[in-house]
């Protein structure tokens, strides 16, 4: 009994060294490599190893992913860092977010994603809110609630496009109509911009 409990002790000891960083508040944004089908395109056209993105939310005292995967939803932290590759994220929040993010501001970021919640997944990735797909959903819940654009707005042709990967999801999503005008917002771009800085990995 004693040496199964000295080992779950030093198990704990080690998740916990594992998550680097200061603990994750409302409004951080959360970063994994998704397993999902869409994901090696996604990686291929924007030159990074991140493919999804979600937003932290406080919800009934715990801490939860606002995400839009087949629909906009809530996801218990836990459940969704155990759903990317081998467990693994990154967690950044606004530099300035201790002024930034009070809590009229987080009333209204919250506002903005009761609106958006529920939506269907957008496999196509457009700009309207009739669906909505992941890093489209965190930059408007930052912009309409925090009047805050993080990250790049970019046309679809502007990406990679010449990958196997990419050829055969955009070949699979659009035929061969591609939108390459579409206004997008990538996770990548979400990731690199100066107004984040990293507060928690592993």
């Amino acid at each position: 009994m004693i040496n199964k409990a000295i080992l779950a002790l030093a198990l704990v000891g080690l998740c916990v060294a594992e998550m680097r960083g200061a603990e994750l508040k409302e409004g951080d944004i959360i970063f994994q490599t998704s397993l999902s089908s869409q994901s090696k395109a996604i990686q291929a056209a924007t030159k990074s190893k991140y493919s999804h993105v979600g937003l932290i939310v406080l919800h009934e005292g715990k801490l939860y992913v606002f995400e839009a995967i087949k629909t906009t939803r809530l996801t218990p932290l836990e459940t969704w860092i155990k759903r990317g590759e081998n467990g693994k994220y990154v967690a950044k929040r606004l530099k300035n977010a201790d002024t930034i993010l009070n809590a009229q501001t987080i009333a209204k970021m919250k506002e903005e994603s009761k609106k958006l919640e529920g939506k269907n997944y957008d496999l196509t990735f457009n700009w309207s809110d009739d669906k909505i797909y992941c890093s489209e959903l965190v930059w408007k819940i930052y912009k309409r609630g925090a009047n805050i654009e993080i990250g790049k707005l970019q046309k679809l042709g502007e990406f990679d496009l010449s990958d196997n990967a990419v050829k055969a999801k955009l070949k699979e999503r659009y035929g061969d109509n591609i939108p390459i005008d579409e206004t997008v917002i990538s996770p990548a771009s979400i990731f690199e911009s100066d107004l984040l800085e990293t507060v928690q990995s592993n």
